[in-house]
């Protein structure tokens, strides 16, 4: 019983020393081509790093989806989905998650539904929480 009480005050002394486990990141996508890079890293905390910059909150609508397209692509990375570009692409995305990275050109998501949702979450972060201010 002392071993349990034990434990209990260490756990309780640890957090009272600020020691806190951070939510787990979902994904980190990369999109490149036509114009400047963009890179966000997604947190299943319900937060988005847009460029480096610190970090945003993310819309409950928009965390949603990511989680949803986090599960849909880590099933692509299991299948080893390769993808390679065709003539007419304009942008390349990388998506680095748990299980591996899977790299697809934009012209992938008339054929990939998951894919499609990738390009739109981008969008979405890029004009939502990424948005910068008018200079």
């Amino acid at each position: 019983m002392r071993c349990c009480w034990a434990a209990v005050g260490l756990s309780l002394i640890a957090a009272g020393c600020g020691v806190n486990v951070q939510p787990a990141d979902l994904f980190l996508l990369t999109r490149t081509g036509q114009g400047k890079p963009l890179t966000l890293l997604v947190s299943d905390g319900g937060t988005i790093r847009c460029d480096g910059e610190p970090a945003r909150a993310l819309a409950d609508p928009l965390l949603l989806a990511a989680r949803q397209l986090a599960g849909d692509l880590d099933t692509d990375v299991k299948m080893k989905l390769r993808i390679t570009p065709a003539p007419g692409s304009v942008y390349t995305y990388t998506v680095k998650l748990q299980d591996g990275t899977l790299t697809f050109p934009d012209t992938a998501a008339a054929k990939h539904s998951e894919l499609a949702r990738a390009e739109l979450f981008t969008v979405q972060a890029a004009q939502g929480p990424c948005a910068r201010p008018p200079a």
